[in-house]
């Protein structure tokens, strides 16, 4: 028996009066020997418990039943709840119905009942206000299996809130899942229907062999979004963002975005696309000048209704858009522009999620971005998920695919209802888009819905299926299209005729047709588009960028940032810490700015410029170091307190949440987030530098690229903690080397930074770039020792003036230009390593060391500058801690030869090359990084 009692009410509200009394003589029966008691009555024991005397005014239709059908009454009930449960597994959900139905457990025999039996007791036993016609027990069995039998299944037994399972309940089993069209909104759903089919015929005529990936199979899908557009219209919704892999794509852009059927037979007949775009303004297209393939693009679309229309650009890697796209979603619901907490209205937007039926249960993405859905940083009030299920994966049936019985189990374990539809039936697709757009607004959570349908051609139009998958496609070949199907139902119903159908079909590949011919006779006054690098984007960040900030304005705010309520208790160790963030103020040697108190002031500085800040990351609040302390706890009642929140002409919000333990999700999600409001600085903070190995996908597809393939521009900074200190190949590298290798057409920036000051200005000047032409990433391999060490410190004065430097010279070397006979080169803690032996410069008057703070791009003509001052020099050498295939050698190599001419040489000096990052062992750690500073430093 299931013990699903929450979905209907406890199987004792059916006993009352002596009935009931019988039933509590029988418990006391079994709690003393089990075997004395019928073992119907023994297993509802069992699984509920003792009886409840609060049932006795409940129901009193038992009272009609004799007391020798009391197992009677306990198995009919179980079949009930049977069938609640488990109809979906005996349901008509597969438009090629070649899946086993399993009925075993709705059968009465399963439960030793007759229809006679049944027919004894009353529908209201196991029915909530049941309708006229069903009268008995019977009647109430038959009408519950053409509910939860049909071509919708339900699976909503997992879900913990009673409140949820009962208003599901009730709305299946009061009939509310379902449409009434009337006969011009059938006929307009066939139109539909037939633009979507017509759409992928004309395609396939014309442009023979090309690929689209085509959502023929599942022509639903357009119907399923078409509905929730239409809910989301009428609830005022401002913004749907929809995320999906290629499959379908093109039609979702034709028929839910509105991009011009012209502009897509453009782009297949390979000329340029834009002077089809609407006059209107409606649509909005952005594309990067080397472009993408049409089937990973998107758009924005501007309905007349308000509401906008969102596709989400999205590579061949299916399911990695669904945080990006919940990022956007947090986005787009939020208002920033005070201080504070941003507010979030979860019902100005939401996330339609598209997935595929083998990725879903297949790419941890899926429950990484699941798990975010209650987290209080990342919920965006329910995301509606469809999977597009096609019953198989490129060529891997779904029984090598995973190891759940559907495609879409993995969402139970977030407690997320599930609806299957059978796709080849559009007004049940309806329906189930109606329910899931009411659940997600009343209970703010996220639901799926499996359209399952099929693949009419192989993955793309060229692969030929019957090879691998000849059973399915034997199948596939004799199947009716969705629009065919639902044509011969209109027939059938008089409401068109066959030649109404047929018709339809031909003026609608007609109109295509005229689309095309327009392109044909357009196309050739079109200018072609150049792959070539704008010049705005080669021409890169303006240079010297004024980010200072005023010494008094910053001392104000430092006292503000260190005054609490009175009713406010920091713990004392961390609060004689924070103090000494006092001390930089009282004068110059008093004390130094360290790496987190100038970001705290970077942070309230941006705040007072009318830029929002979020920063996220694995225990960004403290900071994995212990360093940041950006959430304060109150020592004896664990509230927090934001000190950012309480500065004075802050214009913008602040929030500082400490992440879910995932690198390739929260990347994602904090990417959309910039990219819907590119005003806010969006920062994420790895735990460590070599965790954002978990979100490679993420550097690779979306942050390094995506301006150049889509136009998208980003002002993400991402932090990676980085520096050897002996703890082994984990933890010390970022993997610097990484970043470099993606840098190129200025599209973003990367720097190992070993100054407090450069870090303030860096971020300030990361700011000001925000929504505008240079706004670029931003990669800082930052510290870990180094965040407290005075060589890093800053003097106040070096904050209230200048601006960031992109190359800093080591104080005290290269004093006497005639002298110097090397320069050294270093990043990060190596060039603190080194300034820590040379101290003063004493008896290094041989070299000069130059501390390149800003890797890409690479700032060659500083260093030029620098290298031109001494003309003795020989030797340039780039000193690092990485070992020779890492870190920025390889990358910096081609530049230095070039300063250096050939006049002077470039060599290296680090680790040899290496699998691993570093050493294991910390004496052996020791002992290297000693070789490496001897030798960049000997004469």
């Amino acid at each position: 028996m299931s013990n699903n009692v929450g979905t209907q009410r406890s199987p004792y509200s059916v006993f009352a009066g002596p009935n009931l009394g019988y039933v509590m003589e029988m418990y006391d029966q079994f709690k003393a020997s089990p075997e004395s008691v019928d073992p119907e009555l023994a297993e509802m024991f069992r699984s509920y418990g003792a009886p409840s005397i609060e049932g006795a005014d409940q129901n009193t239709a038992m009272s009609a039943v004799p007391e020798s059908n009391f197992g009677k009454v306990l198995a009919a009930y179980t079949l009930i709840d049977a069938i609640r449960t488990y109809g979906h597994l005996a349901s008509d959900i597969y438009p090629l119905n070649d899946r086993p139905k399993d009925a075993t457990r709705l059968e009465l025999s399963f439960y030793g009942l007759s229809e006679s039996d049944l027919q004894s007791m009353p529908a209201s036993l196991f029915v909530k206000n049941p309708p006229a016609h069903v009268e008995s027990g019977l009647d109430a069995v038959n009408y519950l299996k053409s509910l939860y039998t049909g071509k919708i299944a339900y699976e909503f037994s997992h879900v913990i809130d009673e409140e949820e399972r009962t208003w599901i309940q009730s709305k299946i089993e009061n009939g509310e899942i379902s449409v009434q069209l009337s006969e011009d909104d059938k006929k307009a759903l066939l139109e539909r229907l037939t633009k979507v089919e017509g759409f992928e015929k004309f395609i396939h005529r014309t442009f023979v062999g090309a690929k689209r990936f085509s959502i023929e199979g599942l022509d639903s899908l357009v119907v399923l979004i078409d509905e929730l557009v239409r809910r989301s219209e009428a609830d005022r919704v401002k913004k749907i963002l929809i995320g999906m892999a290629h499959r379908g794509r093109l039609n979702v852009l034709t028929h839910i975005l509105n991009k011009p059927y012209e502009m897509m037979f453009a782009e297949f007949a390979g000329v340029p696309s834009e002077p089809f775009l609407p006059e209107d303004g409606t649509l909005a297209t952005t594309h990067g000048w080397f472009g993408d393939v049409k089937y990973h693009m998107g758009a924005l679309y501007k309905a007349p209704s308000g509401t906008e229309r969102f596709l989400a650009y999205n590579p061949s890697h299916l399911e990695v858009v669904n945080p990006i796209v919940a990022g956007q979603t947090r986005a787009a619901q939020e208002t920033t522009s005070h201080e504070g907490l941003p507010e979030q209205d979860m019902k100005a937007a939401y996330a339609i999620m598209i997935h595929g039926d083998a990725a879903f249960p297949g790419q941890g993405i899926v429950p990484e971005t699941f798990n975010y859905s209650r987290v209080r940083g990342y919920k965006t009030g329910g995301s509606i998920h469809i999977i597009a299920n096609n019953t198989i994966g490129f060529t891997t049936e779904y029984y090598d695919s995973r190891s759940t019985h559907y495609s879409s189990d993995p969402a139970k374990g977030f407690e997320v209802p599930v609806l299957h539809v059978n796709a080849d039936s559009p007004e049940d697709v309806m329906a189930v888009a109606a329910f899931a757009f009411e659940y997600r607004q009343k209970f703010g959570k996220d639901i799926l819905i499996d359209l399952i349908g099929y693949r009419r051609y192989g993955h793309n139009e060229m692969d030929e299926p019957l090879v691998t998958n000849p059973m399915m496609y034997h199948s596939i070949h004799k199947h009716p299209t969705a629009r065919q199907i639902y044509g011969s139902k209109l027939v059938e119903a008089n409401i068109l005729k066959d030649d109404d159908v047929e018709k339809l079909d031909a003026d609608i590949f007609a109109m295509m047709q005229a689309a095309y011919d327009k392109v044909k006779e357009d196309s050739s006054k079109a200018k072609e588009r150049s792959n070539a690098t704008p010049e705005a984007v080669m021409a890169g960040y303006p240079r010297d960028l004024e980010t200072g900030v005023d010494h008094d304005r910053l001392q104000r705010m430092n006292e503000e940032l260190l005054s609490y309520p009175d009713d406010f208790t920091v713990f004392s160790k961390l609060d004689r810490i924070l103090k000494r963030r006092e001390e930089p103020f009282k004068g110059k040697g008093k004390g130094k700015v360290d790496w987190a108190h100038a970001e705290q002031l970077a942070f309230g500085s941006i705040l007072q410029d009318g830029k929002p800040i979020r920063i996220t990351g694995q225990d960004v609040q403290r900071g994995t170091f212990a360093h940041r302390h950006l959430v304060l706890h109150d020592e004896k009642t664990g509230e927090e307190f934001v000190p950012l929140h309480h500065i004075s002409d802050s214009k913008a919000s602040f929030v500082a949440y400490n992440s879910p333990l995932t690198e390739f999700a929260v990347v994602g999600y904090e990417f959309g987030y910039n990219l819907e409001k590119d005003q806010a600085l969006s920062i994420w903070e790895a735990q460590y530098g070599d965790f954002a190995n978990m979100a490679q996908v993420m550097f690779d597809q979306f942050i390094s690229s995506s301006h150049s393939k889509w136009g998208q521009q980003s002002g993400m900074v991402i932090l990676l903690p980085h520096a050897y200190e002996g703890q082994g190949p984990e933890h010390s590298s970022a993997r610097l080397e990484r970043y470099l290798q993606l840098s190129a057409e200025n599209n973003w920036t990367v720097a190992n930074i070993s100054s407090a000051a450069n870090y303030f200005h860096v971020l300030r000047r990361q700011a000001m770039m925000l929504g505008t032409e240079v706004e670029r990433p931003l990669v800082i391999v930052s510290p870990k020792s180094l965040l407290r060490h005075p060589l890093v410190g800053a003097e106040v004065s070096d904050l209230a003036e200048g601006h960031f430097q992109t190359v800093l010279e080591q104080p005290g070397t290269g004093q006497n230009p005639e002298k110097v006979k090397k320069i050294l080169f270093a990043s990060g803690k190596m060039a603190i390593d080194l300034a820590e032996k040379v101290k003063d410069g004493e008896g290094f008057d041989h070299l000069h060391i130059v501390r390149v703070e800003q890797l890409y791009p690479f700032p060659s003509e500083k260093i030029a500058e620098i290298t031109a001052r001494y003309p003795k020099v020989k030797e340039l050498v780039w000193v690092q801690e990485e070992p020779k295939n890492m870190g920025s050698w390889s990358f910096a190599l081609e530049y230095m030869l070039e300063i250096a001419g050939d006049k002077k040489s470039v060599s290296y000096v680090g680790r040899i090359h290496r699998a691993s990052p570093s050493e294991g062992n910390g004496e052996a750690h020791k002992a290297e990084q000693q070789r490496i500073i001897e030798e960049a430093l000997k004469k």
